[in-house]
């Protein structure tokens, strides 16, 4: 079975880690949550407590078909001040696997470089941290191995975006169809 694993910060966007998780959940991907913090409880951005289901350091991320980082402020600033979570989506992106951020999170793939020379999104006044990308304010960008989108509105549209790139367009359809999407 297809593995994704949804990155959890303090002030993470509880919308965007919960909704994608469930989206691919759905489409019968293992995505499972995983705490940088150290603590397998954390805290998202409107003092929604949730468990994980992983610690950082437990958490099996070398099969992995994606690696999806929520938004959320000061959770993608929490994200990115994560090094061993740099290196996990460096590896994740060198081996040609999904790396996904969406909202304010995208900023973590821009500053590694991943977002140079491709289209991506994010949250309306981070683009400046898209570095390198082309940035049309599209809902969701997928180019090649990284798929970025805009904010919580648009969770749906991001999570069946990464179902596409992990199981194709007749999984996502399906999916979308259950949920009262299409």
């Amino acid at each position: 079975m297809e593995k994704a694993f949804v990155f959890l910060a303090t002030g993470f966007e509880e919308m965007e880690a919960i909704g994608t998780a469930d989206v691919l959940r759905r489409a019968g991907i293992q995505a499972a949550t995983v705490s940088i913090t150290g603590d397998k409880t954390v805290v998202g951005a409107h003092n929604i407590p949730v468990c994980t289901d992983y610690l950082f350091e437990e958490a099996p991320l070398a099969d992995a078909a994606a690696l999806v980082l929520p938004g959320g402020l000061p959770g993608a600033h929490n994200l990115n001040a994560s090094e061993p979570l740099k290196e996990a989506l460096l590896q994740q992106y060198r081996e040609g696997r999904i790396v996904a951020a969406i909202c304010a999170a995208p900023l973590v793939l821009g500053g590694l470089g991943l977002t140079k020379g491709r289209r991506a999104t994010c949250y309306p006044g981070f683009e400046d941290a898209l570095i390198g990308a082309t940035t049309c304010g599209a809902n969701v960008e997928t180019d090649g191995n990284v798929i970025t989108g805009k904010g919580p509105g648009l969770v749906f549209d991001f999570g069946l975006a990464l179902v596409r790139a992990i199981k194709g367009e007749a999984v996502a359809e399906e999916v979308a169809a259950g949920m009262l999407l299409a």
